[in-house]
């Protein structure tokens, strides 16, 4: 059985010619092959349903039950098939989807100048962007990474993550999105970063924080201590006397991001660890040096 073209083009029996054409508009924008893919079949149906309703004499035909859903004459009305098809089929082979008004509504809805019935309207449109979410490693973003991104369709995208990228920052690849319409440019693809934190270090603009725990002997005698960057290990010169909470600064060790001429510092602060075991021996020597020295670190 054949559709109801009105219950296809989703207007109702008393709808005025220009509700059919806006339908039909709306419809053909949303399912023409150029645009969508898979809906072949669902623009034939709305194309011969605007056969029909489109042209006042078919549509009052059909109407009147002289032809089906599909145009073709019902059972008793040979001669109006005869006479409205001949028309119609003269049209199909000189003005085709222009006899019904086609060719004005694809030139509005896709910008052409006209369009026949053996031509697929043109329609231009830059290809959709496509976004991800790419997780790197701490050390990764300060370096910057060559990093694998699979696609959805399977596919898989070498990036390179630059030197010093912030988490959250959006990388754009161009031209790696979805491919256009009408041969226009494929969209982009955006890439959002996502860093991991690092157990040690962390991140202040282009500065590189940590903190290093030192024994109290290395804080009363001073010490050349082994501490980690995020460029390899360096030596740092602890003074004699060092407290709990200073902060050594070592200069362009921190991060180089791009436009910046200079890399940014690695600021250590030092935290005294005391032993475990508080022995004897250790007990004895600071009660005698509490003895002989008054020292008041300025508690409240």
């Amino acid at each position: 059985m054949a559709d109801d073209p009105y219950s296809t083009l989703g207007v109702s029996k008393n709808a005025s010619e220009e509700d059919i054409r806006r339908a039909f508009r709306k419809l053909a924008k949303e399912l023409h092959p150029d645009i969508a893919k898979g809906t072949e079949e669902k623009f034939k149906k709305v194309s011969s349903a605007y056969e029909i309703l489109g042209d006042p004499d078919r549509r009052r035909a059909y109407d009147r039950g002289e032809i089906d859903g599909r145009g073709d004459p019902r059972h008793g009305f040979r001669q109006y098939a005869r006479g409205a098809r001949a028309g119609a089929g003269a049209g199909a082979g000189g003005g085709g989807f222009e006899e019904f008004g086609f060719g004005d509504i694809f030139s509005d809805i896709f910008g052409a100048a006209s369009q026949r019935a053996s031509a697929r309207p043109s329609f231009v449109a830059k290809g959709p962007d496509v976004r991800y979410t790419l997780e790197v490693d701490f050390l990764e973003a300060i370096s910057g990474a060559t990093k694998r991104v699979t696609l959805p369709g399977g596919g898989t995208l070498d990036l390179n993550v630059p030197a010093g990228v912030t988490d959250g920052q959006v990388l754009r690849l161009k031209g790696k999105g979805q491919r256009g319409v009408g041969g226009a440019e494929s969209g982009d693809a955006l890439v959002e970063v996502r860093v991991r934190p690092h157990p040690h270090f962390k991140r202040d603009d282009d500065d590189i924080l940590l903190e290093v725990p030192i024994t109290i002997d290395e804080a009363v005698l001073g010490a050349k201590i082994e501490v980690p960057t995020v460029s390899g290990r360096v030596h740092l010169t602890i003074p004699k006397g060092t407290s709990s909470g200073r902060v050594f600064r070592l200069k362009g060790k921190g991060v180089k991001s791009a436009g910046r001429a200079e890399a940014g510092d690695q600021l250590v602060s030092v935290r005294v660890v005391m032993p475990e075991t508080i022995d004897d021996n250790l007990a004895y020597f600071f009660s005698e040096w509490k003895q002989k020295h008054r020292y008041d670190p300025g508690r409240k």
